[in-house]
């Protein structure tokens, strides 16, 4: 069974950066197309990000490109968004999750597998 473990939300500044990371068990990464959501209140989660199983891959929401960075360590079985220049619109539960093989979607039914979310605040 592949689980899930998100980390590295907190409270950040607008203009400030925060790393998450979607650490993975029970596959090997490198098995594994793994994307980002996030999920505002009173709003539907969206995609985020995604990269393919290979790495060579990888999908952005248009009001994250240029700011966040999604990449992958296999070593560490773990998978990386770099946010910068973060707005308070950025506000949001992030999860991330993952499916075997397959291509990279913004569409949240194609996942399997799902982490618990790690909340992103951004406020001054």
């Amino acid at each position: 069974q592949l689980q899930l473990v998100e980390s590295g939300g907190g409270l950040v500044q607008p203009g400030g950066s925060l790393r998450l990371s979607c650490v993975t068990s029970g596959f090997t990464l490198d098995q594994l197309t793994v994307g980002w959501f996030r999920q505002a209140p009173g709003k539907e989660r969206e995609g985020v990000s995604c990269i393919s199983f290979r790495g060579d891959f990888t999908t952005y929401l248009d009001s994250a490109k240029g700011r966040f960075t999604i990449s992958r360590d296999n070593a560490k079985n773990t998978v990386y968004l770099q946010m910068n220049s973060l707005k308070p619109e950025d506000t949001a539960v992030y999860y991330c999750a993952a499916r075997r093989w397959g291509y990279c979607s913004a569409y949240e039914g194609t996942y399997n597998y799902w982490g618990q979310g790690t909340q992103v605040t951004v406020s001054s």
